[in-house]
């Protein structure tokens, strides 16, 4: 049979989970599509810069 601690533990709220919806964040909003668009737009400008000279 399983000895019983006498030590106090407190109820776990939330299980160390974070919730990331309840924080604002203050930088610019982009969508996937503007990310892939930059993305395409700054590897062509570095295939641009490498091969000009």
């Amino acid at each position: 049979m399983a000895k019983k601690d006498n030590k106090i533990s407190m109820p776990q709220t939330g299980a160390g989970l974070v919730r990331y919806f309840d924080e604002e964040s203050l930088g610019p909003k982009l969508s996937p599509e503007h990310v892939i668009v930059a993305t395409i737009i700054l590897a062509i400008l570095c295939f641009v810069l490498r091969y000009s000279a």
